[in-house]
């Protein structure tokens, strides 16, 4: 399925509008830095130029994982009150640096963590007991703010609903707190959950913690900024195109797209209906890997019948294959050096600590993944129910939202939109008048998945780039707006998939690796993050070389 002459024309001038544009954009930014006061920057020391990323954690108990902080305060060593007071100073800090807390609840937060201390005084369970029971007894966790939390907003940065506080939680967010974990806030996403950069006209844009002038990402974007400043421990995530793995990368840390239909999606707007209920994956975010199991188990409860957690996974048994790119599509940039660099010591370390062979292979469909991604996502599903409307959720479920219009009042600085989703309405709008072709980029999409199974088995990984850059600079994303196909194809392939850190890239700028098994087979996928975690660091302080 080759692109024509005409359509590769037709990219091009794509690509070249979005630059152009972008560079408009830029100086647009300039010009309202110039006129108003631009965002923080720190300065460590008198008379030392400013850096360009948050300072490092120095409270020890910050650098300690969910469950070395649970087991602590199990056992007594360490009062509930003060990890959760040493993760609201550490917000206080850094947050007005980054903006990913949105709303905290940190009088709630305190009061909860002195429950906890109380109950252990009182000598309430043994410790195994305890751990049965609760097993993040008194651990800190963000929420993003799609998702319900009982007092805290549920707007997706859509600005007509700014007034709604939820009356409720979500189910996974209810299962970690039955769970003993203690919220402390909601996290920034981007608007509506539809975009790579965690910006809206809500709560404003989210700053990369290792380089102020980058993104986090989207749309989990604030919950994987707060996780790789060590402003959080753990937190709670959504996927329907990357939007868990591109945060987790961009922020250097671990995200866990589940298998699909394992993770419940309850309590999050927007949720998704008709054939996407089989792309969005609610899942795990944390910076260290033994978390990600753990959580895993909350959060999918009785779903997690469905997986193989309690199986031992032999490394040295697994089949390994890998992809250091999607073939050359002209929608998405070339994969960097340094990512590629990176995944290549993946792939020596692993043949030379397991004698495997890693099979390098070509799955020539995947150089279609952004289109596959799109045709699918607004396929019909099986009941013949057509895909809902962004530009329904736009408005909201009331007025409805013209794009063109919108587009035109964006100009003059009067819409209520972000450029993304008004651009991604518009897109919307184009992907209907080629249904023809739409209907050949699902059979195509059915039959990646049929060719992927088939490779992967029960005992088969993937190695693949999280992305093809690394964290770009704010607003970038506009002029490469597709480059996201390398995490979105997993989503409409309905396969587990982790991101693991890999260090960091010589601008100090977090590297990694997505790591893909067969459906049900996460616990593969899992046990490569503790082991490439174990190898090669995982999580790096900002500012750390």
């Amino acid at each position: 399925m080759a692109l024509s002459r005409a359509e590769r024309c037709l990219v091009l001038l794509l690509r070249l509008l979005s630059r152009a544009f972008l560079l408009l954009l830029r100086l647009a930014a300039r010009a309202s830095t110039a006129l108003a006061p631009g965002p923080r920057t720190l300065t460590p020391l008198a008379g030392a130029p400013p850096t360009r990323c948050v300072p490092p954690p120095g409270q020890p108990l910050l650098q300690l994982s969910a469950g070395q902080l649970a087991r602590r305060i199990r056992r007594r060593e360490v009062k509930c009150t003060d990890v959760v007071q040493a993760y609201i100073k550490r917000i206080e800090e850094i947050n007005p640096l980054v903006n990913a807390v949105v709303k905290d609840r940190f009088d709630a937060a305190l009061e909860e963590a002195h429950h906890v201390d109380k109950l252990l005084s009182e000598g309430h369970g043994d410790e195994d007991a305890l751990q049965e029971k609760f097993p993040f007894l008194g651990v800190p966790f963000t929420v993003k703010e799609a998702f319900a939390l009982h007092g805290m907003p549920n707007t997706s940065g859509l600005v007509s609903r700014r007034n709604l506080i939820s009356t409720s939680d979500a189910l996974v967010v209810s299962r970690l707190k039955q769970a003993g974990a203690i919220p402390l806030g909601v996290t920034n996403c981007s608007e509506l959950c539809m975009w790579y950069e965690s910006n809206n006209n809500v709560y404003g844009r989210t700053n990369n913690p290792y380089d102020l002038q980058r993104i986090v990402g989207g749309s989990s974007g604030g919950e994987g900024c707060v996780l790789g400043a060590a402003c959080s421990v753990i937190g709670v995530g959504s996927d329907i195109g990357g939007s868990i793995r591109m945060p987790a990368f961009f922020n250097g840390i671990f995200g866990h797209k589940p298998t699909t239909g394992v993770v419940p999606n309850d309590g999050q707007f927007p949720n998704a209906l008709g054939v996407r209920t089989e792309f969005l994956c609610t899942g795990p975010m944390c910076r260290y890997a033994e978390d990600l199991e753990p959580m895993l188990r909350v959060m999918a409860g009785p779903g997690v019948r469905k997986l193989k957690l309690d199986e031992k996974v032999s490394l040295e048994k697994v089949k390994f294959y890998c992809m250091e790119h999607d073939g050359g599509s002209v929608f998405v940039s070339p994969v960097d050096r340094e990512i590629l660099q990176a995944q290549r010591k993946v792939v020596e370390h692993l043949e030379t600590r397991f004698g495997v062979q890693v099979q390098h292979i070509t799955i020539h469909k995947m150089k279609y993944a952004f289109q596959i991604w799109s045709a699918m996502m607004s396929s019909r599903d099986s009941d013949g129910q057509e895909a809902q409307l962004f530009t329904d959720l736009l408005g909201d479920h009331g007025k409805p939202v013209w794009p063109l219009w919108e587009l035109m009042k964006w100009f003059l600085g009067m819409s209520l939109h972000t450029i993304p989703a008004i651009a991604l309405a518009l897109t919307e709008k184009l992907m209907k008048l080629n249904p023809g072709g739409n209907a050949k980029l699902v059979s195509m999409g059915h039959s990646l998945r049929t060719e992927m199974m088939n490779l992967l088995g029960t005992d088969g990984m993937l190695l693949y780039p999280s992305h093809p850059i690394v964290a770009p600079k704010h607003y970038s994303p506009l002029g490469m707006p597709f480059n996201f196909a390398y995490t979105a194809v997993f989503n409409v392939l309905g396969l587990p998939v982790t991101q693991c850190p890999l260090g960091l890239s010589s601008e100090g700028l977090p590297l990694g690796i997505q790591v893909v098994a067969g459906p049900h087979n996460d616990h593969l996928t899992l046990a490569m993050a503790r082991y490439l975690e174990k190898a090669f660091g995982g999580w790096v302080c900002p500012g750390k070389s």
